[in-house]
């Protein structure tokens, strides 16, 4: 078996890499060069405004979509590779979110490109591009991780506007920790709110509303309604109360 991104590239010899002349330093097989058409036309309307243009909005283009895509994150001084895979509900990288997010905060993840697949979900009939077993991991706590502790701490574009917002399906079946978010999700399994509701319960912000939004929404547990009784739009000013858009 082939062992695909078995370590983890620091940025500079990936860079060297990519100026040499090779379009994936990790992957060493032939592969598309050109994402499918809807996911690509999502990315790059994304990349034309860079207030969108962020980690967290390149995985909801390909959850949206339910295409995969090979992702490569700078985490510090390292390029992070990850696959996504949301048709199989899976990801595929060398390394584990948790491992990550213990060594260095996720929020200075940053986005270096997104590329087709190199490797192969488990089962796929081109085997030789399969990855070992353990470097596949539920996709549910990777978009969990990234969206509650990841760089951006406003809502998805997505589910923005005037909204109002209900957890779909049990609290106890949520992919990761709610920790001081858990009040909220119990008023949320309870009843619809809008954004600048949730952002006024106690322990609550406008940027740990948008997180806990973000992460239900990525792993489908949130329900979106424009036209019920508790949808708002976001009142003006709204968005300077979040984090600076870079």
């Amino acid at each position: 078996m082939r062992d695909f991104d078995s370590t983890l590239w620091r940025i500079s010899a990936f860079e060297r890499a990519r100026e040499a002349g090779e379009a994936s330093p990790t992957l060493n097989f032939d592969r598309p060069t050109l994402l499918p058409t809807t996911l690509l036309a999502d990315l790059e309307r994304l990349e034309a405004n860079p207030a969108s243009n962020d980690v967290l909005e390149v995985i909801a283009a390909c959850i949206r979509n339910r295409e995969a895509a090979l992702l490569y994150l700078a985490h510090g001084p390292y390029v992070w590779p990850v696959t996504l895979f949301p048709r199989q509900e899976i990801y595929h990288s060398p390394v584990d979110v948790t491992d990550i997010a213990a060594e260095t905060s996720l929020s200075k993840l940053k986005l270096i490109s997104a590329e087709p697949p190199g490797v192969m979900p488990p089962g796929h009939a081109q085997h030789d591009r399969v990855a070992a077993v353990d470097k596949y991991r539920p996709i549910s706590k990777l978009l969990w991780a990234v969206a509650l502790n990841g760089p951006r701490d406003y809502v998805l574009n997505e589910i923005g506007g005037k909204a109002a917002y209900r957890l779909s399906g049990r609290i106890e079946d949520l992919p990761g920790a709610l920790g001081a978010l858990q009040p909220a999700a119990v008023r949320l399994r309870q009843d619809s709110a809008s954004l600048r509701d949730i952002a006024a319960w106690p322990g609550m912000s406008p940027q740990r509303a948008a997180r806990l939004l973000n992460a239900l929404y990525l792993t489908g547990a949130l329900m979106v309604t424009r036209s019920h009784p508790a949808a708002r739009d976001e009142p003006a000013g709204w968005r300077g109360l979040f984090g600076r858009r870079k």
